[in-house]
């Protein structure tokens, strides 16, 4: 399976970015020349109703357009990722994609390797393979070749297991469940880079509507939201949380009702059908759902099976769910929404961030300040603003979540550092671009400089943090909105993570120093663990002076404790890390990557770069935000 692709990507990634970019444009015109053959395997092989099949033929070709430009960004000295750095392409990706979207997420991710530079193997979901080889033949039809891109076709069983866990390949691209991660990176435990499974994995996705919505708009975007494609998009509405006196507004639950029993359920094949049916008979959360009431639940439209396949079913629509109850925690892919209610928007922010997923989320409102506070509190890769929280599309709402709907370091898809994530990245000289950075990270470094010894590595670090302050005022500081519509503002932002910084036997204090300041920029909460023999060598600088005084007595207030590896693994097991950064190589670094990474937990690490376009994704997550600026077709004054 792997010696083919392997020994045929050295020609591909040798090849100039530029011809890799226009194999990807002429893909796209490949795939538009498909559509029509696309759509109908969409509706026969996964019951896609036209209006949902279409679409996805479009976020497919743009895919190939927008990851076309990202590789030309690889290139050295093209960019700021590689002003400073070098990237080294895998050499074989594996995509292991779902079926609810069997066009633009398997060929999104073949796409995204191949600008990379890296061979390329699908394994399609069983249910709809001929809607990735349809799109496969596309690429080959645009000049990829045959050995550089293939497909697999293989059950979930043995054949997939070995597919997933072979030696042969680099990386592992994963839309699914978070279960199947965690299995996933079990099965590929041992390697000197870590499991390096890559993936968007589950949701609990809820829409919040306060008293200040227009309820017309709420319900029509709350019920596309959780009823398109039979309720199987990961992003799906799976809970409407009404706030206030929206929860007892009579008049919107009697819209709401009579929505959800408006939709005409049916095959695809009829062209009337606005709901299709499911993939296949509910079984386990979903069976349970549809089926069954939770203490305290009631059905305002009660789910029915309509006919002897078990695939088509009526939407539920069930009321008092209650916080912390299974349908409140529980991902449940298929048609049934669940109605909580909160006292007031703070505590919807609550029930909406108390799941442990974070993939999208929604808030209709028109209060200005209910919509920033909302913004600022909820955890969510993808946020909604008075509109509908699926369907998102390339590069004006690149796609990806937090918590464990994000599996690996976070990159959004049809987002600026997707394509970047899949290789490895070296240090290649010192940066070029440099800027003043804050007064904060300046009196941090005037700290730190005495904790770092050498000459040449205390240039090394001023570099680093001029380097940081350039990509943060371009890119990484700064909300960008790329599309530019004047009825619906689309913001890709970086907002700042919770950061644990370990450091291993052998570590480079400037380089902790280093991510630290890189931290202190993004407006990072950061924790240190030292290891003894890294703590013992700061402890030597005790008496070494005012400046190595200043430095120690500011990461005294980050050091959370001194400990082994074996007991720093343990601490994580009782607390999860959300994202923990590894400062040094070896045996030990090794074992924190094998052992700690999984959907909940992103272990970083490899060299440490003075680039900060690269660094400083370790301290930031991605967001996407969505806003609806009209309404029926009005935009506001002064827009």
């Amino acid at each position: 399976m792997a010696r083919a692709p392997r020994a045929a990507q050295p020609a591909w990634s040798a090849l100039p970015a530029a011809e890799r970019a226009a194999v990807l444009r002429r893909a796209a015109d490949e795939l538009e020349a498909r559509r029509g053959d696309l759509v109908t395997q969409m509706v026969h092989e996964g019951g896609k109703t036209i209006d949902q099949a279409d679409p996805e033929v479009s976020e497919a070709i743009d895919f190939a357009r927008y990851y076309a430009d990202r590789a030309l960004e690889l290139e050295p000295g093209a960019s700021l990722h590689t002003d400073g750095a070098r990237f080294t392409p895998d050499v074989l990706t594996l995509v292991t994609p779902p079926w609810n979207f069997p066009v633009a997420i398997p060929i999104g991710g073949v796409l995204a390797a191949l600008a990379a530079g890296s061979a390329v193997v699908i394994k399609p979901a069983p249910a709809v393979p001929g809607c990735t080889e349809i799109a496969m033949a596309a690429l080959h039809a645009a000049g990829v070749p045959a050995a550089v891109a293939q497909v697999v076709r293989s059950d979930e069983g043995e054949v997939g297991k070995a597919l997933v866990s072979h030696e042969g390949v680099d990386t592992v691209i994963l839309t699914g469940a978070a279960e199947t991660a965690e299995l996933f990176m079990s099965w590929r435990q041992g390697r000197s880079r870590g499991p390096r499974v890559l993936g968007e994995t589950s949701g609990k996705n809820a829409l919040v509507i306060t008293p200040a919505a227009d309820y017309d708009l709420a319900v029509a975007d709350l019920v596309k939201s959780a009823f398109g494609h039979a309720g199987q998009k990961c992003s799906a509405a799976s809970l409407a949380i009404l706030v206030g006196s929206a929860g007892r507004s009579e008049r919107l639950r009697r819209q709401l009702v009579d929505a959800v029993r408006s939709l005409r359920v049916g095959w695809p094949t009829d062209l009337t059908t606005t709901m299709g049916p499911v993939i296949e008979p509910p079984t386990g959360k979903l069976e349970r759902s549809l089926t069954r009431l939770e203490p305290g639940e009631t059905w305002l439209v009660e789910p029915r099976p309509l006919d002897d396949s078990g695939r088509l079913w009526s939407p539920g629509l069930k009321d008092n769910v209650a916080p912390g109850s299974f349908f409140h925690l529980t991902e449940a892919f298929g048609p049934v929404l669940g109605i909580m209610y909160a006292k007031d928007l703070d505590e919807a922010i609550e029930l909406q961030n108390a799941t442990d997923y974070g993939l999208t989320g929604g808030l209709h409102s028109l209060d200005e300040a209910e919509i920033d506070h909302w913004l600022s509190r909820v955890e969510v890769g993808n946020a909604y603003v008075n509109r509908h929280i699926t369907g998102a599309i390339v590069r004006r709402q690149s796609f990806g979540g937090w918590k464990s709907s994000s599996v690996g370091p976070g990159a959004k898809a049809g987002g600026p550092n997707y394509v970047a994530q899949l290789g490895t990245w070296e240090p290649d000289g010192t940066p070029a671009q440099q800027a003043e950075s804050t007064a904060a990270v300046r009196a941090a470094l005037a700290d730190y400089t005495g904790l770092v010894t050498s000459q040449a590595d205390r240039s090394w670090l001023r570099s680093a943090v001029d380097s940081d302050a350039a990509a943060w005022s371009a890119a990484l500081g700064t909300e960008h909105d790329e599309s530019g519509l004047s009825v619906e503002a689309n913001l890709f932002r970086y907002r700042p993570a919770a950061v644990t910084v370990r450091t291993v036997p052998g570590a480079s204090v400037v380089e902790m120093v280093r991510v630290l300041l890189a931290a202190e920029l993004a407006g990072s909460d950061v924790r240190v663990s030292l290891d003894p023999e890294t703590s013992a060598a700061l402890k030597a600088l005790d008496g070494a002076g005012e400046n190595a005084q200043a430095g120690l007595r500011r990461l005294a207030g980050l050091v959370t404790r001194g400990e082994t590896t074996t007991e720093f693994l343990a601490q994580v097991r009782r607390a999860p890390a959300d994202r923990i950064r590894v400062i040094g190589t070896g045996p030990d670094a090794d074992r924190i990557v094998d052992e700690l990474s999984s959907p909940a937990v992103t272990v970083l690490a490899g060299p440490v770069l003075a680039t900060g376009r690269r660094e400083l994704l370790g301290a930031v997550r991605e967001q996407a935000v969505s806003r609806t600026l009209h309404r029926f077709g009005h935009l506001p004054a002064g827009h």
